[in-house]
């Protein structure tokens, strides 16, 4: 392309500058040259904007369409790694039971209850004082800590339970 009819094309698309456009247009005017590209250029615009553009066949995008759906689609459930969420379940469990045990190893029984039970331990097994394992500071927290974990996973249930419900 040669410069007057990148310079043509700029005034016929309106992208070059005002003084650009006033000197083009005297050119117009005044050269037979610019003139007779410009009635060119002119009409091959006309001609562009006449020309309707294609557009694909209904059945094409069915078939897009189709294909997306085919897709297979990774749920989330599938991405969590279960053996974390039993690990984190199990460590739980267990610091729940580790805690029952110590609280019934601290309790004293008075009166005949189990006046008939006779239990003996061996003399070498030693059973921890849960008064310097655990202090009210850290049981209260751990409580509190169980509380909100139960109260989370009950909203997120909920929520779960809620949106199959509106889907």
């Amino acid at each position: 392309m040669n410069t007057i009819e990148e310079k043509l094309w700029n005034y016929i698309d309106g992208t070059c500058t005002l003084a650009e456009q006033d000197a083009i247009a005297r050119l117009i005017e005044e050269d037979d040259l610019y003139k007779q590209k410009y009635t060119e250029l002119l009409a091959l615009n006309q001609e562009f904007a006449d020309m309707e553009l294609d557009e694909p066949s209904m059945a094409f995008s069915y078939n897009v369409m189709e294909a997306i759906r085919a897709e297979q689609l990774v749920p989330l459930k599938s991405t969590i790694n279960k053996k974390i969420i039993l690990g984190i379940a199990a460590f739980f469990v267990l610091s729940i039971l580790a805690l029952f045990a110590i609280v019934l190893s601290s309790i004293q029984i008075s009166g005949n209850l189990f006046s008939g039970l006779d239990v003996k331990l061996p003399a070498n097994l030693k059973l921890p004082a849960a008064n310097d394992i655990f202090n009210s500071t850290v049981v209260k927290s751990f409580f509190v800590f169980d509380v909100i974990l139960a109260l989370f996973l009950t909203d997120s249930y909920l929520r779960r339970k809620k949106a199959a419900k509106e889907a």
